[in-house]
């Protein structure tokens, strides 16, 4: 008997927080997952290591997604561990995680900032999505993410939020213009989430975390299993159907 040859996701930014969540989820799914890296090279291992525990395969690569310029070298090392690890030369999911937080009121955002956030969460997704296309499978899955703050509006995210709305309109865009090839492409919107991003300042912050909580319909804030088993439900075949479309993932916020 043949068996069924598992999918394989690239998951960017995931070696903690909501991309290790991500990654997690998707193994628990039958999906092999390539974790990616900035600088915590030994977090990205450990993150293989559960995988492997739970009876995954993954591979950890670095990639810093706000420097457009390593992105030839990084496919083709992607590519050579797609041969080495699973014998293909195509993958078939790619969730566009990667990114950091800045909160600063619009009058004192730096041009230095508003560079990076751009660089990272607009421009890396753009081209790192344009130059994986060719090892993307047909009828493959590509889910960037937004955040709720593309939505509604709190102070100090004007930056962080313009970025992700620009992902948003790209989501649209992409989601057409690859309709040929049957790859779908969603955005997925998270709400307030306690993990370390940002500082961990809803997890930490005690007035934070109890301000957005009263403002959640569901009462709380979100956790990091909130989010990865969505984007891992997305990605079932159950939901092939869903393409183009923003899907805010905050229990309620600001409703």
């Amino acid at each position: 008997m043949i068996q069924d040859i598992k999918k394989i996701a690239l998951v960017t930014g995931s070696s903690r927080g909501l991309g290790k969540n991500t990654a997690l989820a998707l193994v628990k799914k039958e999906v092999d997952v390539i974790v990616t890296y900035r600088s915590s090279e030994a977090e990205a291992n450990n993150v293989v290591s559960e995988i492997a525990d739970i009876g995954g395969k993954a591979v950890a690569l670095q990639l810093d997604t706000s420097n457009t310029k390593t992105f030839d070298n990084f496919v083709e090392r992607f590519e050579q561990s797609l041969q080495d690890t699973w014998q293909t030369g195509q993958f078939d999911f790619l969730i566009n995680n990667a990114g950091i937080g800045i909160n600063a009121p619009f009058i004192e955002t730096t041009e230095e900032d508003f560079d990076r956030l751009f660089n990272i969460q607009v421009k890396g997704v753009f081209f790192l999505s344009q130059k994986l296309l060719p090892l993307i499978k047909d009828e493959g899955r590509i889910v960037n993410i937004s955040s709720g703050l593309a939505r509604f509006s709190l102070p100090g995210y004007a930056a962080y939020a313009s970025a992700k709305g620009a992902v948003e309109v790209l989501t649209r865009y992409m989601a057409k213009e690859l309709g040929q090839r049957q790859i779908r492409v969603n955005v997925l919107a998270p709400g307030a989430i306690e993990t370390d991003f940002a500082g961990g300042v809803v997890r930490d912050t005690e007035e934070i975390n109890n301000f957005i909580a009263s403002q959640t319909a569901l009462g709380r804030v979100g956790v990091p299993d909130d989010i990865g088993g969505a984007i891992a439900t997305l990605l079932s075949e159950e939901n092939r159907w869903i393409n183009g479309q923003r899907i805010e993932v905050s229990g309620g916020m600001f409703l």
